[in-house]
């Protein structure tokens, strides 16, 4: 369930925006102004603060730099106010919702901050024995790592642990340890008092406390720095938390579950986790297989996001057609349901006629697939115009006259597009660290770069003045 602060006034259109996003299971949270946002916020988090530009959203997003609040802003005012679109916009606002409220635009930010509440898909005999094993722990209070290559749904397996938890009336709250860096981790996590830090006017509750009751997930906790580790374990350990600043503990009653893409046994024994939390996290252990090992999901997947995304289009729902279920059947999906699921968007973005055809499947990745079974029962479906060509590696002598920043430029962007954004997966490949990553990102996109974005984060068109 997403919780949403909406900062204006409920009389106004943006009253209508709030009740389709309680009618669409949001939990909301109200506030008259600017100010008293913030202090919502501090005292409860959220998961996305929608503002009225008729607001001050900089002050607001300024204030919330300045006390490491992280939560998305969207300005949202009438279409024909482009000038406070831009400011908005300008001022750090994620995106910009025109009023009166599109529901599909609703549905689409909502799905974004909360991920897929459905329960999850799956035909694979694999899976269904991992979503029983799941379904059976989800009723006691131990911790659960799960573990997955990027892109296989660990967050979608969490949110429906919860649900199916004795804790699934109490919130769900998703940190993303690989997102933020140190010293705003530990403020998210467990808060600050005030005059903890430069900045921190009040005190505010981190995400263990607004969790209270329910399950956090720490998603990517395998790039977690291990002073913050040690932190982790004693919350665990001790149900407790200290805020930064505070003078005594503060006691939660939250469930934990983890998860990473990492091999953290691994990890461990390099010294780069500790092995006491690992304990703690793995009582019990959920591996979620890659796709490719899991291929009776790949079309039940495939026209599920087909469905979905000619809905929130506006568009008519088409079937897959044969060859286009064959280029799908014999891509191998390093991407994972995360590839699998934007692809079959701009699939359904591009296809003309009454079905999917093979050439509205856009593949930004073409190799051949891992398994010569699945490609040896499909090539007489294929049309030459999708054929699957060769990978062409160039020669080094091409790189020669250019400055090594820019190589190394090219490089880390057309490997984030490779990753379709997904920075922990990008700096995987590139072998440097997600840290080292992002201080890259931040200088090419000051300097004019197209960074891509992070996934899950669905734009919205700005009005046309």
């Amino acid at each position: 369930m997403a919780r949403i602060l909406i900062i204006g006034s409920m009389e106004a259109e943006l009253g209508l925006a709030a009740r389709i996003a309680a009618a669409r299971g949001a939990k909301l949270a109200t506030a008259e102004g600017a100010a008293a946002g913030l202090a919502r916020l501090r005292a409860e988090g959220a998961d996305l603060a929608l503002c009225d530009v008729m607001h001050d959203v900089a002050w607001l997003i300024d204030q919330m730099a300045a006390e490491r609040i992280a939560c998305p802003v969207v300005a949202c005012g009438r279409p024909d106010d482009a000038d406070g679109a831009v400011r908005a916009i300008r001022a750090g606002a994620k995106d910009y919702l025109p009023l009166p409220p599109d529901p599909d635009l609703i549905a689409a930010m909502l799905q974004a901050v909360a991920g897929d509440p459905e329960k999850p898909i799956v035909r694979d005999p694999a899976m269904g024995l991992l979503l029983a094993r799941a379904e059976q722990v989800a009723r006691a209070e131990a911790s659960v790592l799960i573990t997955g290559e990027s892109g296989t749904g660990k967050e979608v397996l969490a949110r429906h642990i919860h649900v199916a938890s004795r804790r699934a009336r109490g919130p769900f709250v998703a940190l993303n340890c690989a997102a933020l860096p140190e010293a705003l981790l530990e403020s998210e996590l467990f808060g600050h008092e005030k005059g903890a830090f430069s900045g921190a006017v009040a005190a505010r509750r981190g995400k263990f406390e607004q969790a209270e009751g329910g399950t956090l997930l720490l998603d990517e906790i395998g790039e977690m720095d291990p002073r913050l580790q040690a932190k982790i374990l004693r919350a665990i350990q001790e149900r407790e938390i200290d805020r930064l600043g505070g003078s005594a503990p503060v006691k939660v009653d939250v469930r934990i579950l983890a998860a990473t893409h990492r091999d953290l046994a691994r990890e461990v024994a390099a010294n780069r986790f500790r092995e006491d939390l690992y304990f703690r996290l793995a009582v019990v252990r959920l591996r979620i297989p890659a796709l490719r090992e899991r291929r009776d999901d790949i079309m039940p997947l495939a026209r599920h996001f087909a469905e979905r995304y000619a809905r929130a289009n506006g568009l008519p729902l088409r079937g897959l057609s044969v060859a286009a279920e064959a280029v799908l059947l014999a891509h191998p999906w390093p991407g994972n349901v995360r590839e699998l699921e934007n692809t079959l968007h701009r699939a359904v973005l591009l296809a003309e006629g009454h079905d999917i055809g093979a050439e509205a499947i856009d593949l930004l990745e073409h190799r051949a697939p891992e398994a010569p079974s699945v490609a040896a029962s499909v090539p007489t479906l294929l049309p030459a115009s999708v054929a699957i060509p060769a990978p062409v590696k160039p020669p080094v002598s091409a790189l020669v006259g250019r400055r090594v920043d820019d190589v190394e430029r090219d490089l880390i962007l057309e490997t984030l597009s490779h990753c379709l954004g997904n920075r922990t997966r990008a700096a995987e490949m590139l072998g440097i660290s997600i840290r080292t990553l992002r201080n890259k990102l931040h200088e090419y996109r000051a300097a004019g770069a197209a960074v891509p974005p992070v996934p899950g984060q669905m734009p919205i068109p700005l009005p046309v003045a």
